[in-house]
C-alpha cells in the first residue's frame, strides 16, 4: 500500500494535479480516508521525501518541492521501465547495462 500511495502522489505531481508548494493531507487524515495504518502513509511520504518530491516543515506538513515535477516524471517513467523489464525477464544488471548503452 505504501508504494501505491507514493505512486499516486508521484503521478499527481508529474501530471500537474499537485503543484509546487501544495500541501498534502496530514498522514492521519489520509490514513483514515484510505483505511490504512498511519505509518503506511508516513512511510510513503518519507519515500517521496527521499526521492526529492516532498519536503517536511514543522507545522506545515508535507509539501511538493520545486524540483518535484521533473523528478516525479522521471521516477514514474523509471518505474514503468522497471515493470516492463521485469515482465520481459530482464534482471537489474541487464537493465542497468541497457541504460548505460543508451546514454
Amino acid at each position: 500500500m505504501q508504494h501505491q500511495i507514493a505512486g499516486r502522489v508521484r503521478h499527481g505531481v508529474a501530471s500537474g494535479e499537485l503543484t509546487t508548494g501544495e500541501q498534502l493531507p496530514p498522514a492521519t487524515e489520509l490514513a483514515a480516508a484510505l483505511s490504512v495504518d498511519r505509518n503506511t502513509v508516513l512511510a510513503a511520504y518519507r519515500q517521496l521525501r527521499d526521492e526529492g518530491l516532498l519536503e517536511f516543515r514543522r507545522g506545515r506538513g508535507a509539501r511538493v518541492t520545486p524540483a518535484g515535477a521533473p523528478l516525479a516524471s522521471v521516477t514514474e517513467a523509471a518505474h514503468a521501465l522497471i515493470a516492463v523489464a521485469r515482465a520481459q525477464g530482464l534482471g537489474r544488471t541487464e537493465l542497468i547495462r541497457l541504460i548505460e548503452e543508451l546514454t
